[in-house]
Parts: C-alpha cells; structure tokens; sequence
C-alpha cells in the first residue's frame, strides 16, 4: 500500500492533513507493509493551484499511491483519482492519526469541497 496524504506544510507525520487537496503545498508519500509504514517521505505539490483543473492529481499518480488522504477535493479530482484505481479518503487533523486510522479501516469517503459541489 502506498499512501498519498495532502499536507499544509512540510512537517510531515507531525503535520496537518490539508483542507483542499489541489491547494495543498505539499504531499505526503508513506509505503506501508504488513501493517506498519516502512517509508515516508515529504515532497512538494508543484501543481497547487487557486481554481479550475486539478493538475495535483497528475502531481501525485506520480507517486504510484494506492490511497489518498485529504479533508476536501473537488469533483473532477475524485473522477480522476478513482479512474486510476486511487481510493479517495477523508480525514481533518493530524496526518498520522489519519493514518493510523486508515490502517484501522475507520476513515470513510470525501465528498466534494463546497466551492466546487456544483462540478460533480
């Protein structure tokens, strides 16, 4: 399993899980094994943007992650996501609580940020 979590800044682990996943400054990329996260690294969203395409999704399929974490994402950006086999998530504080969490199978699905519910 390889996870995707978008991030507010680049604290990593110890940062916060980011509201909108195409304005996200930075990406968290953790490859999980048996379990336990055997790696993880903090790289820079060079697609953030203020509106209109999610040029991010490309940013991180880059990546190869089976699993996105974000606190929103707009309808489009789903679309994408789940054409590439991704499951979407949905989580809002810590980023390895979110973890933790996803690795207990206790997150749910995202719905699309307000600003873009309409895009559907």
């Amino acid at each position: 399993m390889r996870i995707g979590v978008t991030l507010e800044n680049d604290k990593g682990m110890d940062g916060n899980v980011c509201m909108h996943f195409g304005q996200c400054s930075h990406f968290l990329i953790a490859d999980v094994k048996d379990g336990k996260i055997t790696k993880s690294e903090v790289v820079v969203n060079n697609a953030q943007h203020g509106g209109g395409g999610c040029q991010a999704v490309d940013e991180i399929l880059k990546h190869k992650i089976t699993h996105i974490i974000s606190g929103g994402m707009g309808g489009r950006a789903q679309q994408k996501l789940k054409q590439a086999n991704v499951e979407i998530l949905g989580y809002t504080g810590k980023v390895k609580d979110g973890i933790t969490k996803l690795l207990e199978d206790s997150l749910g699905g995202i719905d699309a940020c307000k600003e873009h519910a309409e895009r559907k």
